[in-house]
């Protein structure tokens, strides 16, 4: 079987399988962040992931609306990526004993799904000014930006202190 299902015919049934994707993927990750905020003992990490937590109930929202907007039933559809990278995160995570090893590891984990998370907006912002929807596509932009902010808090965060913790 591929990747996708065979009711894709078109640009817009694509379009709308990736965003049941990334409404997928929001989901699951709304669902992991409070154990890995629960698990950081560095307080900065701590507050970036809650806040990105608030963050991500604001994305699924947005998607919603853009769901809304394009004329189709919000829902998801699995997203083996996403599953494997949250659940290559916990393995990762369960591994780690030391609690200044376990921040630097928890920061890649989320790093990944950012990424992730970058890929799929990236291609349904262009995809959607493709079909014409800047609506749909100013939405999308939306949670980008935010994503794409974490991604360099997360960053700022491993340089400035977790990292240097885990290598002492």
């Amino acid at each position: 079987m591929g990747w996708f299902s065979k009711d894709i015919q078109t640009m817009d049934d694509l379009f709308v399988h990736t965003l049941r994707d990334i409404y997928y993927a929001e989901h699951q990750i709304v669902k992991a962040l409070p154990s890995m905020i629960d698990k950081t003992t560095d307080p900065q990490l701590r507050d970036s992931f809650s806040m990105h937590l608030k963050e991500t109930h604001g994305h699924v929202k947005r998607l919603e609306e853009v769901f809304r907007m394009h004329g189709v039933e919000a829902g998801g559809v699995d997203c083996p990526a996403i599953d494997g990278i949250l659940e290559e995160a916990d393995d990762i995570v369960g591994d780690v004993a030391d609690k200044r090893v376990l921040d630097a590891a928890l920061i890649a984990a989320a790093q990944s799904v950012e990424h992730y998370e970058m890929t799929r907006y990236g291609t349904l912002i262009a995809w959607a000014k493709q079909l014409g929807r800047n609506d749909c596509a100013s939405l999308l932009q939306k949670n980008l930006d935010e994503e794409k902010a974490t991604d360099r808090r997360l960053t700022e965060i491993a340089e400035a202190k977790v990292n240097l913790r885990a290598a002492s």
